[in-house]
């Protein structure tokens, strides 16, 4: 018998078979030395929830894989179907290549551990383990658990350079991360002109170029108490099964709103979507576009793919010089087709450089990209938590956890009464994505507004984003929090009423996914829902809904020409200066706006101790005082619809110490809310201490976004 010298191949965020370089490698090299190949895709049960797998009867060895600080799962059910898929159809392009795929659950050491221990076993040498390097906290710590298992077994351990960016970390001129610069227009100047820097991408391999994938017969199976479907349809309900709903209640599915983001997961769908990106002519229209809320085709919707690894940067940087440069006969019918880069090319891959700079930004500061003072490391008291295990500031700010926590609960369910933060968020949670002008203002509103601690939107859109990307989310979080890496910090603040002014001019966004909305005719009620005059509250049956009697935060807005109903196209709206970047294709979280400078952008100066408003200003200093307290609400509300398809659970946690681990828990056991829509109130006029309800308002020209 032939003596066997196996490579294991872990995949993680590298979801591909095309320019891929350890596939390349191995296809393309004649002194590796391996006989076999064994890719192999771990769950992993820190990241995701495995409890489905278990053999009847058993009970997991790990802990539920939650969030830290709101007890969210860390993989909700888009992206986990995202990522079934994902593997699944990496599963196919392997075999299709005569290669294959193998399926674990569980730790990444113990899988190796496993692996290795059982080969020994057979007699079967293993000669190397080799992965993708990464940069997050997690990730290292996955990495540094391998190379132990691998130690232990005297088996070498290699990772690989992560190549799926848009400029190579090797043509950065960098000797260390520490010289990346902290504000990205520094950074960008560096790099440019940008469409010089992307490497060339690798080829697909070939069919029988990889060695052969082992007998079966050798592979270890999965570890106990676990076992992988041998289906795709069982391997999703394995994965969907254990997620539960966050809500008591389940919002329902708004009748005709549509998911903007319907796409498949995997290298071909990609591939696909990529395509007919170009094609279209749509990225030619991107910088155009890229602001607009409904519409499949108003930004790239690329970010999931590039999330996992399905797809490179520097595969969507090719596709864009071959149309620019006439090089490819798919695109000759497009217009622009072969002269040269244009405002929206150029403007893709802005923001794929944008990306590329989050990871950065991880690479650098390491585990400040989770901590709640920021990059920065902004200890100024400002933030308000919902448990008492993980208040930051003295006293809470004066403000119950248990108050905070019931206005943190209606931002999380979209019943805050403000217009376009309750439409993505309800948006976010029946279809796992929402613009990046949406993801802005969502951040702004509970970090800038309510003064609440910005690490529970990280982890709620870590739960619910289909393009979550570690770097991306956590960085974009502290960016529009004011502790991350944008130069104005606190006083880029985004007035939620003006911006659905300036972006969903008809209040069309609004409309389809807050359904209380539908039939209210003035587009300032629109977008708050207090404002609409009496009588014709009571004739839409709205008088005694929760967003029209406790809105979570009122602002006063006035605004030149301002339409008089929203069945008319708004005009000759006033502006405000500042913020107009958007990401389409970096995702994550809340993209902030890294091309805007200066002091043109502006924003809200929040009421002092719960009194009357304040005028706006040009914003708030570094040491802003945080709004006035959450306000408790009245009873009546939620939202109505029609369930679509009905609600998947998802998968998280987070494993190991320092952040990511630890205690807590919001709203109840297990991260499930207490009551989804209806909290009684305990303050004799419905807010902590007596306060009245606090004023916003803006009148000044430019001075928010």
């Amino acid at each position: 018998m032939t003596a066997t010298n196996i490579l294991i191949y872990l995949f993680r965020h590298d979801l591909r078979i095309a320019d891929n370089p350890i596939i390349h490698h191995l296809s393309t090299a004649s002194d590796h030395g391996f006989t076999h190949v064994l890719p192999i895709y771990v769950f992993p049960a820190h990241q995701i929830e495995i409890s489905g797998f278990l053999r009847e009867g058993s009970k997991s060895p790990y802990p539920e894989a939650r969030s830290q600080i709101g007890k969210f799962w860390r993989c909700g059910p888009h992206r986990t179907k995202f990522v079934a898929q994902s593997v699944w159809n990496l599963k196919e392009s392997l075999e299709s290549v005569h290669s294959g795929l193998a399926l674990r659950a569980g730790k990444f050491g113990d899988v190796v551990d496993d692996l290795l221990r059982s080969f020994a076993d057979k007699k079967q040498k293993v000669g190397a383990v080799w992965m993708t390097a990464e940069e997050s906290v997690e990730e290292k710590r996955d990495e540094k658990a391998v190379s132990a298992a691998c130690e232990k077994h005297g088996v070498a351990f290699k990772t690989w350079t992560d190549e799926k960016y848009f400029i190579d970390d090797r043509d950065l001129h960098f000797e260390s991360p520490s010289e990346l610069a902290d504000v990205f227009t520094a950074f960008r100047k560096t790099q440019e002109p940008l469409r010089e820097k992307p490497r060339p991408t690798l080829p697909h391999p070939k069919k029988g170029s990889l060695p052969p994938y082992p007998d079966q017969s050798i592979i270890p199976p999965q570890r106990t108490p676990f076992q992988i479907p041998s289906t795709y349809d069982a391997l999703e309900a394995a994965l969907l099964k254990p997620l539960k709903s966050p809500f008591n209640e389940e919002p329902k599915f708004p009748e005709n709103a549509k998911s903007v983001h319907p796409f498949k997961g995997g290298e071909d769908f990609a591939i696909e979507r990529l395509e007919h990106l170009v094609k279209t002519g749509s990225v030619s229209s991107y910088k155009d576009t890229r602001n607009e809320m409904l519409g499949v085709d108003f930004s790239t919707k690329l970010s999931a793919y590039l999330a996992l690894g399905c797809l490179t940067s520097r595969q969507i940087h090719e596709a864009l010089v071959k149309y620019e440069d006439g090089q490819d006969d798919r695109f000759k019918e497009t217009p622009g087709y072969g002269k040269g880069e244009n405002d929206g090319t150029k403007a893709v891959r802005f923001e794929l450089l944008w990306r590329d700079y989050m990871r950065l930004c991880t690479m650098k500061f390491g585990a400040k990209l989770f901590c709640v003072t920021g990059f920065k490391n902004d200890t100024t008291p400002k933030w308000k938590s919902a448990d008492p295990e993980h208040v930051v500031s003295e006293d809470n700010l004066g403000t119950p956890v248990d108050d905070v926590q019931k206005i943190l609960q209606r931002f999380l369910n979209g019943t805050t009464g403000m217009g376009l933060i309750d439409a993505s968020q309800r948006e976010l949670y029946h279809t796992g994505y929402t613009s990046n002008r949406a993801r802005q203002n969502v951040a702004s509103f509970l970090t800038k507004h309510l003064g609440i601690d910005w690490r529970y939107g990280a982890e709620w859109y870590e739960y619910l984003l289909v393009d979550y990307d570690v770097n991306s989310n956590w960085s974009n979080w502290q960016y529009v929090a004011g502790v991350g890496n944008d130069p104005r910090g606190d006083n880029r603040i985004f007035n939620p009423v003006k911006q659905a002014f300036d972006y969903d001019k008809t209040g069309e966004y609004v409309k389809a996914w807050v359904v209380e909305t539908r039939e209210v005719e003035n587009l300032e009620n629109v977008f708050q829902l207090w404002t609409t005059p009496q009588e014709e509250l009571e004739r839409l049956g709205l008088s005694k809904n929760i967003l029209v009697t406790d809105p979570v935060k009122k602002i006063d807005f006035s605004v030149e020409g301002k339409p008089k109903t929203s069945r008319r196209q708004y005009n000759n709206r006033r502006r405000g200066r500042g913020n107009s970047s958007q990401n389409g294709s970096t995702g994550g979280g809340p993209r902030g706006p890294p091309s805007v400078t200066g002091s043109s952008a502006g924003g809200l100066a929040g009421p002092q101790n719960g009194g009357a408003p304040d005028q706006a200003s040009s914003g708030h200093s570094s040491s802003r005082s945080p709004p006035s307290g959450p306000q408790g609400y009245r009873t009546n509300g939620g939202y109505r619809g029609d369930v679509r398809g009905g609600y998947r659970g998802g998968r998280g946690g987070r494993g190991g110490g320092g952040y990511r681990g630890g205690r807590g828990s919001f709203g109840g056991r297990g991260g499930v809310f207490a009551n989804s829509y209806h909290v009684p109130n305990t303050q004799p006029n419905g807010y902590p201490n007596g306060q009245l309800r606090p004023q916003w308002t803006t009148t000044a020209s430019g001075s928010t976004m």
